[in-house]
């Protein structure tokens, strides 16, 4: 019997190796592995770039305090200031540190510029930021939530798409909206483009922070380095996390300059966020999201999907939509999802679940056409076996 604690259900699986978009169990099974530690290695298992920049860091220095200077970190911050609509960096260890810093960053500029009464934040109902206290709350799902009271307040919540609610919720204590531009654990559900133009207006119009957490569909999954950049606009702030560590734990928030000012000196700190290996494989994983990958992910996606939609139609009784963008995917049932994932994993392809049925299918950004193919095969042959 295990003497990990018993918070995660874990399937009785495990692996010594990976390669590319495979996973490679101690008995020599080859699993096709469209999870990727949900969405977090983004340019697949050992990958030979991010495998050069750990050790050579690793030789020289792994650890330093935020009280110096940290050279990797700086480097890492100028290419993300130079790719985005950032001014300003934080680094931190994951996607929940990194919303929950993005939470403080918003409220805290309000309270240096002497609105300290302006310290609520809007969001979706059952939308997902992180299992931190304060991001649960802010996810507004009672599931998350039960059992771990008393309620963090300075959250509101509104149902996806119910414009009219979220704009009655705009109160003088607003501080921000915070959503994510692609749902992920909510079901795959992307927020149209018109939808995040006219949360920039709105939040312009009350004067009031927008906040797009991209920490799941951020660093080139969408087909662009950030989802939002599909409806051109500037958030106030985003919360960044799994791809752009390639598997290698790291957070960032990135915001303005108007908001960053508030971060005065003792305002915030993590121990271990920004370290310089964690910074020397962040530079390594920037340096491969370029044109060429995102041509890959939006001509993967348009393939992907196309097949994808190609067995819901074979399949009307079993697939109800193919949802997502670049290689974002979901793929929602009509039935509960768990069977048909567990015969996913029985023909060595691994996805992981969604809300509303949903099966999420997150490929490595650089996955080839071959591979989507067998997962295609693999697909079909399933929604054939439960027919």
């Amino acid at each position: 019997m295990s003497v990990l604690a018993p918070n995660y259900k874990r399937k009785n699986l495990s692996f010594i190796r990976g390669k590319g978009s495979f996973l490679i169990t101690a008995d020599g099974n080859k699993y096709l592995d469209f999870v990727q530690g949900i969405a977090v290695n983004s340019l697949g298992h050992a990958n030979k770039k991010l495998i050069s920049a750990i050790n050579k860091q690793s030789k020289k220095l792994w650890h330093v305090s935020n009280a110096f200077r940290i050279p990797e970190g700086e480097k890492l911050a100028k290419k993300l200031v130079k790719k985005t609509f950032a001014d300003a960096i934080i680094f931190q260890n994951s996607g929940a540190e990194a919303t929950e810093t993005a939470i403080k960053v918003a409220r805290r500029y309000f309270y240096s510029i002497g609105k300290k009464h302006k310290n609520r934040i809007i969001c979706i109902k059952n939308s997902f930021h992180g299992r931190t206290i304060a991001a649960i709350h802010a996810s507004g799902s009672k599931k998350m939530t039960e059992g771990f009271g008393p309620k963090v307040p300075g959250f509101d919540h509104f149902e996806f798409g119910n414009h009219k609610k979220l704009k009655k919720l705009i109160k003088k204590n607003t501080a921000a909206i915070m959503i994510e531009t692609v749902l992920g654990e909510g079901g795959i559900k992307v927020i149209p483009e018109f939808c995040i133009k006219e949360l920039r207006k709105l939040c312009d119009k009350h004067k009031i922070l927008l906040i797009l957490d991209e920490v799941q569909c951020g660093i080139g999954r969408s087909g662009k380095f950030f989802a939002f950049e599909y409806a051109n606009v500037k958030p106030d702030i985003v919360p960044i996390a799994k791809g752009i560590g390639g598997g290698f734990p790291i957070g960032a928030v990135l915001m303005t300059k108007k908001v960053s000012k508030a971060m005065k000196p003792g305002t915030h700190g993590s121990t271990f966020g920004g370290n310089p290996l964690a910074m020397a494989v962040g530079n390594a994983v920037i340096d491969q999201i370029n044109k060429n990958l995102l041509k890959n992910v939006n001509k993967m996606s348009k393939y992907f999907i196309h097949g994808l939609n190609e067995i819901k139609i074979k399949y009307p009784k079993i697939i109800k939509e193919v949802r997502g963008i670049g290689l974002l995917i979901g793929l929602q049932l009509f039935k509960d999802q768990t069977e048909f994932i567990k015969k996913l994993m029985e023909n060595k392809l691994l996805t992981i679940r969604a809300a509303e049925n949903v099966i999420r299918i997150l490929p490595p950004l650089n996955v080839t056409k071959r591979e989507i193919d067998i997962a295609l095969k693999i697909i079909s042959k399933v929604c054939n076996q439960i027919k």
